[in-house]
């Protein structure tokens, strides 16, 4: 039974990593003002993973709100 439950969380780890990492790479995909406005969405106190994603990707373009 504990090897099933390790299997299974396991799997279930893996899935979120290749999501986050897909999300990832959406965001970087973006066209500036696509950007723009997922930056603008998530932006204020609490933005969030996406958010953060959004700004960082921001600073590499050089590019604000």
């Amino acid at each position: 039974m504990l090897k099933t439950r390790m299997k299974r969380l396991a799997a279930r780890d893996a899935r979120a990593v290749k999501m986050l990492a897909e999300i990832e790479c959406s965001i970087i995909n973006l066209d500036d003002e696509d950007l723009l406005d997922i930056a603008d969405i998530f932006r204020g106190e609490h933005r969030g993973p996406i958010g953060e994603l959004a700004s960082r990707e921001m600073a590499k373009r050089n590019i604000s709100l």
